[in-house]
């Protein structure tokens, strides 16, 4: 998860004040300092965690919970409601073909960040097309070219042209005009006249609804500052911090930009070109102290490539019709959905806080041991687990690369899987008839029980 340190200790917070015998001035002192440090430790400003820490110690003090609330409840929103109160405002992001124009120095990773744009765009059911404006790299414009063919985006560059405005009017003039169009610019070792000039020819030529700047998050607490001057200088309307998944300055990055006037819109979390997410920061919160973000694992489940598919899959596990070929479509659909990490930080009380790293990748390594094998089984023996015995298990484990003792774990799982989705359904049909027998004066069938 991003930020998985604060997010640790912020949720140690949370549990000291769960576990407190009393919530008075005592634990609220140790409370203030636990918050600081871990909010240091992830490079926040200095004056920034103290303001934060000295509202929660007010506010604890001269509020009273309402009604209904206990103290300890009333004391983790106080800490939820500061914590996302240094991260901005929310920032809604129009999911429709538009012109985007990114910005920003070198190496912050403009031109990857344009590719999972394009990615997260095309999720939406949304074309896009991709031109390479950066005139002084020319490393740049084949790694863009490279990154369009990957995501299966169109893609305009002219090598032998040295003004970006140029390039930018021609790919629009060969793009249709329905795609969304997104932009990746030059940069520079700093912000120079020459940088904010181009950048305003380029502008000019685009008519962009939204300019994004790409920063990197190992920035730490002078993203606030450069956020600020790109702001001043070429008017943003949002940012984009990349690389936070790595980084231990990453909250002194979100919490210095978020008060530089451009809102943050989306953050990179990993190295693939899926890893990009919008940042909203009451979600962002949520899950950084543990409480889940249902709402982004649907949204991950509807992102699903067949969703048909796997509507099938769950529609056979709850009639006890769960075969190797459905196992093999669920774990498609959960490779689709992002790590498996990730999709446990989205879940209440799941983000490191009940599943510790060693069963985490445990968990892993068992669900890559189970693609593979699935892998090397043949179609009727998808269709019929019973068909596998002897020695079909060692075939199907020579062709994996597993042991046969992985094979046999396999189809315990699938059969286990199989009896206890079939075992809950059953007993959901049988609630609903003995509800339809007594609202209709019936008897209960024979054998039947609640």
């Amino acid at each position: 998860m991003v930020l998985d340190s604060l997010g640790r200790s912020l949720r140690s917070v949370l549990q000291k004040v769960a576990r407190g015998s009393t919530i008075d001035d005592a634990l609220l002192a140790e409370v203030a300092r636990d918050i600081q440090r871990a909010l240091l430790q992830a490079d926040v400003n200095v004056q920034l965690a103290l303001d934060l820490t000295q509202r929660v110690k007010r506010r604890a003090h001269d509020e009273k919970p309402p009604a209904g609330a206990g103290l300890r409840e009333f004391l983790v929103r106080i800490i939820y409601e500061e914590i996302r109160g240094i991260l901005g405002p929310d920032r809604p992001f129009d999911v429709k073909p538009r012109r985007i124009l990114l910005a920003g120095l070198f190496g912050q990773g403009k031109t990857t960040t344009a590719a999972k744009l394009a990615r997260f765009l095309q999720k939406k059911g949304i074309r896009v097309g991709l031109i390479a404006a950066d005139v002084h790299r020319p490393a740049a414009v084949d790694q863009l070219e490279q990154l369009a063919k990957k995501v299966g985006a169109e893609f305009y560059a002219h090598r032998g042209e040295t003004r970006a405005e140029v390039i930018v009017r021609e790919g629009l003039g060969r793009f249709p005009p329905h795609l969304a169009v997104i932009v990746d610019t030059a940069g520079r070792t700093g912000i120079d006249p020459e940088l904010i000039a181009e950048l305003g020819r380029v502008r000019e030529a685009l008519q962009p609804e939204e300019t994004l700047l790409v920063l990197d998050a190992a920035m730490g607490q002078s993203a606030g500052r450069s956020a600020e001057a790109f702001h001043k200088a070429v008017g943003l309307t949002g940012v984009v911090l990349t690389k936070l998944d790595g980084s231990a300055k990453g909250g002194g990055a979100l919490s210095a930009v978020a008060t530089s006037g451009a809102p943050i819109v989306f953050i990179g979390t990993g190295e693939h070109l899926d890893d990009l997410e919008r940042f909203e920061p009451t979600r962002f919160v949520s899950r950084l102290l543990g409480m889940g973000d249902i709402q982004t694992l649907l949204e991950r489940f509807e992102e699903l490539e067949n969703k048909e598919e796997a509507q099938k899959v769950a529609e056979n596990l709850m009639a006890g019709r769960f075969t190797l070929r459905d196992m093999r479509s669920q774990l498609e659909s959960l490779g689709q959905m992002g790590p498996f990490s990730k999709l446990m930080s989205l879940l209440p009380s799941m983000g490191g806080g009940k599943i510790d790293d060693t069963k985490m990748e445990e968990t892993q390594g068992k669900l890559r041991r189970f693609r593979a094998i699935l892998d090397s089984v043949n179609s009727d023996e998808l269709d019929d687990i019973h068909l596998i015995k002897g020695d079909r298990i060692h075939r199907i484990a020579r062709g994996s690369g597993q042991r046969p003792q992985e094979v046999r774990s396999l189809l315990k799982y699938c059969e286990t899987t199989r009896k206890a989705a079939h075992g809950i359904a059953s007993n959901r049909r049988l609630r609903r008839q003995l509800e339809r027998q007594l609202a209709g004066g019936e008897p209960p069938a024979q054998g039947s029980h609640p």
